[in-house]
């Protein structure tokens, strides 16, 4: 392992955009802790944390001048991989009728930098179902990821029992975990060693490898919230005609603020517009999400037309039939659904709900004892 000493990270994000790279990382704005482009790694909320809950999110003073001790922001990685909005074309009237000319984005090499755990996991689950070519694979093909070990948990944290954090796991180039005057820096591609090896560093001591470790092995005992340790994707089959999904749709205001913070939802939909004239129109592609009453739209109607069904929809989705379509749970346990619901839902207590409602009694005491 290697030392990087604080300075040192100004230099590695100096490194980054010397070879091309755009830097992006968290910063301070508008009350929240969000990502943006760096120019210095001077922009990192150095001295900030977060006080997070159901609802509930506040930027708090730290006594010391960490750089990445805070949980997970309104904002995730994805919204550089798979854009909210993006036009697809855009078209002109001539004498032949319309002239359609495909928009293609401007190429952009990004520089992660502080990627935690859940948000790599997040990323890995985006690749699995969007990177089969085309507009994802051309952004995410030039991606460089300096991960940061969590070892500061938010109150609405759950990845460990998901098993996606606190410590990162495969994906990375670089892997930083924070101490107090540095970082024990890991190294996990080729191209992480090339741009390590332009920043002054030297060997990590036995002392502080330990230390790194140590750090990120007690974060995972500090999670503010756990998933229940059960077949979720069977708990959710049982359940499916559960009164439980009426008691949660009478809290749940439909805002799909849940969808749009959530690292790993992926659904879009497109819209056309045009000009008065009609001569010029454009086709633009934008997130959707499965609360909105049109989404499952289908020949004059919608199929889920209650809250309780696009509820139900949106969690069997998320932690039971993302297995079926993926291989993984579409759930890294980063707790944003949980900090931006504006009713305070927590993900987590709906699924115990429905354990303690349905399941076996293996599964009720296994909640009872938590």
């Amino acid at each position: 392992m290697t030392w990087l000493a604080r300075d040192g990270l100004d230099r590695l994000v100096e490194v980054l955009r010397e070879r091309g790279y755009r830097v992006v990382g968290p910063t301070v704005r508008d009350g929240a802790i969000v990502l943006d482009e760096l120019s210095s790694a001077r922009e990192l909320p150095a001295g900030w944390g977060v006080e997070v809950g159901p609802g509930h999110y506040r930027l708090r003073r730290r006594a010391d001048d960490a750089v990445f001790a805070h949980s997970a922001g309104p904002q995730s990685w994805k919204r550089f991989l798979h854009p909210s909005r993006a036009k697809l074309w855009s078209a002109e009237r001539d004498e032949a009728g319309f002239r359609v000319t495909p928009e293609e984005p401007e190429p952009v090499r990004y520089a992660f930098l502080g990627v935690r755990g859940c948000d790599l996991a997040a990323i890995g689950v985006l690749d699995r179902v969007l990177d089969h070519g085309g507009r994802y694979h051309d952004r995410r093909a030039g991606i460089f990821i300096v991960a940061v070990n969590c070892t500061e948990p938010g109150g609405v944290c759950f990845c460990a029992s998901m098993g996606c954090g606190p410590g990162v796991g495969a994906g990375h180039d670089l892997a930083l975990t924070e101490q107090a005057g540095g970082f024990v820096v890991e190294v996990g591609s080729q191209r992480g060693a090339e741009v390590l090896a332009a920043v002054p560093t030297r060997t990590a001591s036995p002392v502080e490898a330990e230390a790194a470790r140590a750090a990120v092995a007690a974060a995972a005992d500090r999670m503010g919230r756990t998933m229940p340790e059960v077949d979720l994707p069977d708990v959710l089959t049982a359940s499916r005609e559960s009164d439980h999904w009426t008691d949660v749709a009478s809290r749940c205001l439909m805002c799909a603020n849940c969808t749009m913070v959530c690292p790993t939802c992926f659904c879009t939909t497109t819209e056309d517009v045009t000009d008065l004239t009609g001569d010029h129109a454009e086709r633009w592609q934008r997130w959707a999400s499965c609360f909105e009453l049109d989404y499952s739209y289908i020949h004059g109607g919608e199929v889920r037309t209650s809250g309780a069904s696009r509820y139900r929809q949106w969690l069997t989705h998320k932690l039971g039939t993302w297995h079926d379509q993926f291989g993984t749970s579409g759930c890294v346990g980063c707790g944003r659904c949980i900090a931006w619901c504006p009713a305070g839902i927590d993900i987590t207590a709906e699924m115990a709900a429905l354990v303690r409602e349905g399941g076996d009694d293996d599964r009720r005491d296994h909640i009872a004892s938590d």
